[in-house]
């Protein structure tokens, strides 16, 4: 068995005394496994970081086993985070998430499109806040748990949309809540489109994001832990 494809390294582990096993995010074979040999080489060792865009050609006697790849380097984002704390809690976020999430060999073309124009960003902090956010939205929209913010869930109104069920994911005005605000998650403008992309309310619209993410997901998932990462990331965008 051998393809090669293009991909966006998300994370690496020591394998033996002189091999790294690394995860990839290629457009057409999903998220992906293999032992690059030698990896471990003055050589092989900048190529081998997360965020790293690659050239990958992957070889296995049969298609369930691990295989090795054969790795050149496109191109390294090692630079846009070594002095940015911002970037660099974001580039971490989302390795992590992609690592977490999906699930294997599972082609994401469109996801994969998008995760490359999002490190493309890294070290662009009047940009970046923003642009994670959309990508986290079309996270949940390729893992089957997209927001719906077009009408409310309860009236079917379009107008004074303010609420996310955190049961269906859909929008809910103020007047479909009613009683029930309390336990609604909240809608950020922002997430709409609209309204200031301030940190602040960047930050409450990745708190509704999150809520999905953890307790869809993640939770479905083996309740798998939220990256600390993301933590990380919130505060720095907050204070930005």
């Amino acid at each position: 068995m051998e393809w090669r494809d293009e991909a966006v390294l998300i994370a690496a582990r020591g394998h033996g005394e002189t091999s790294v096993i690394v995860e990839v995010l290629t457009p057409a074979h999903g998220r992906h496994a293999g032992v690059v040999r030698g990896g471990v080489s003055r050589k092989m060792t900048p190529v081998l970081q997360p965020g790293s865009q690659i050239d990958v050609t992957w070889k296995a006697r049969l298609e369930d086993h691990l295989g090795a790849f054969t790795v050149e380097p496109i191109r390294s984002r090692s630079a846009l985070v070594m002095n940015d704390r911002l970037a660099l809690a974001g580039l971490t976020t989302v390795c992590a998430l992609l690592s977490l999430t999906l699930p294997e060999r599972e082609p994401h073309p469109a996801l994969y499109d998008r995760t490359v124009r999002i490190l493309d960003l890294l070290g662009q902090p009047d940009l970046w806040p923003l642009a994670y956010l959309r990508w986290e939205m079309d996270l949940l929209e390729e893992l089957g748990f997209g927001l719906d913010l077009s009408a409310c869930a309860a009236t079917g109104m379009n107008e004074d949309l303010c609420y996310v069920s955190p049961k269906s994911g859909r929008a809910v005005s103020a007047q479909g809540a009613g009683e029930w605000a309390d336990r609604m998650l909240p809608l950020p403008p922002v997430m709409k489109g609209e309204g200031d992309a301030t940190g602040p309310e960047i930050v409450r619209a990745l708190g509704t994001t999150g809520y999905f993410l953890e307790n869809r997901v993640l939770h479905g998932l083996g309740d798998r832990p939220m990256p600390a990462a993301r933590g990380r990331l919130l505060d720095l965008i907050a204070r930005a």
